[in-house]
């Protein structure tokens, strides 16, 4: 039987992630909005240190549910590093959309770039 180690298992882990992850590229740390609600103010994310200091870079997908008041009322991980992750689901939780009748859904894709 064959052992892996958990640093590895992780490691495999994360790139199958960050590969799944696909679709077109925005400027470092920016969203594509695609929820047909207007958004009235926008958080960017905070690219993390660890990140930075690893050089890691990447795209962040999230599906988003936006409440009828225009608060993001739920987020969904669709494909990125775990690392930047949380980075792109902490702005996202902080953004407003205009007050609408029902909920929406939509998708937003972040790109971290250490250079940028």
């Amino acid at each position: 039987m064959l052992t892996i180690s958990r640093s590895v298992r992780i490691a495999v882990l994360s790139f199958l992630v960050l590969i799944t992850a696909s679709g077109s590229l925005a400027p470092a740390g920016l969203a594509q909005d695609k929820i047909d609600r207007k958004l009235k103010s926008k958080v960017q994310p905070v690219y993390p240190e660890i990140a930075r200091k690893m050089g890691l870079s990447g795209n962040v997908k999230l599906q988003l549910v936006v409440a009828p008041n225009g608060d993001v009322k739920e987020t969904k991980v669709i494909g990125g590093h775990p690392i930047l992750v949380n980075a792109a689901v902490d702005a996202v939780k902080k953004w407003r959309f205009e007050t609408a009748s029902a909920e929406s859904t939509g998708t937003v894709e972040f790109h971290f770039d250490p250079g940028n």
